[in-house]
């Protein structure tokens, strides 16, 4: 029987990020306690008193805790510098018991970021930001892949999306998101045809026009309105905005609802599905590092 999936008020099916991530959530929780729930330990650290960073973090242990890993908490005043923020990072990495480690970005202004995601091994290295991460990810190699593009790509295959065959667009050229999400759609076994396209791409509303599939990765404000969408795509709005009207997405949701055959809400689509993965890399940490049986 083919699972029947909520439908937006336009028609179009909702890919619901929250539902997913309680699903992989519960997958992992019964993953480690039939293992006989050995530790699988994933550390954060929080530099400085972002209220937003505050509330990653503190959700990011709460599904790890329901996961049940593991969490460690590092926090470091906004007068912390960059020694310090480096000693500590450092001392995870040399922690046998610990097997992810995530560094909230941003960090305090005046801060290094690369040097201190450079002391991450690519082991431990769970959400995929550090050089020799995306190294690995070009070349094929096993590794932990940035958790929002791969989020992306677990809704796509959980809503039945097709992808292998098909023309996808990118929009947003970030090492976080965009590149790599490029790579993920292109990937022999997945097999859609991805452009990266960008803000100052030429004809952008005609180019996504083309794609059966749209990620929109530009962090600016309803930038795709339903004259961006092929009838029927399927729309994925990674971008986060600030404005008066509070937090909206790079997708004009209520207009694009009408025309898409798939799209995602903000907030509720790709935001809990990067937790999601952030605990499935930490989980393929523990077993990269021989402390989870294969």
């Amino acid at each position: 029987m083919t699972e029947q999936f909520e439908l937006t008020e336009g028609g179009a099916v909702l890919m619901d990020g929250n539902r997913l991530r309680d699903e992989i959530v519960a997958e992992l929780n019964a993953e480690i306690t039939a293992a006989g729930g050995p530790e699988v330990c994933l550390a954060t650290v929080l530099v400085g008193d972002d209220k937003p960073s505050r509330i990653y973090v503190r959700n990011k242990q709460r599904k790890a805790a329901e996961a049940a890993m593991l969490s460690r908490h590092v926090e470091l005043g906004a007068d912390a510098g960059q020694a310090e923020v480096e000693q500590a990072v450092g001392d995870l990495a040399r922690d046998p018991g610990v097997h992810g480690i995530l560094v909230q970005l941003p960090l305090p202004e005046g801060l290094d970021a690369d040097a201190v995601l450079e002391l991450i091994p690519p082991e431990k290295d769970v959400d995929g930001l550090t050089p020799r991460s995306m190294g690995r990810l070009v070349r094929g190699q096993r590794g932990h892949v940035p958790c929002t593009p791969l989020g992306v790509m677990r809704l796509l295959d959980r809503y039945g999306v097709a992808v292998s065959g098909r023309s996808a667009v990118v929009i947003g050229r970030s090492t976080l998101v965009g590149l790599p999400q490029v790579l993920l759609l292109g990937r022999k076994g997945v097999d859609a045809t991805p452009t990266l396209a960008h803000s100052r791409t030429p004809g952008l509303q005609e180019v996504c026009r083309q794609a059966d599939i749209v990620v929109a990765a530009a962090g600016m404000a309803r930038l795709v309105t339903a004259d961006f969408v092929k009838p029927g795509a399927a729309v994925i709005d990674v971008g986060i905005s600030r404005t008066a009207d509070g937090i909206v997405g790079d997708v004009d949701f209520e207009t694009v609802q009408a025309v898409a055959g798939a799209v995602t809400p903000m907030p509720g689509g790709t935001g809990p599905m990067t937790i999601a993965c952030l605990l499935q890399n930490t989980l393929a940490a523990a077993r990269m590092l021989g402390a989870f049986p294969d």
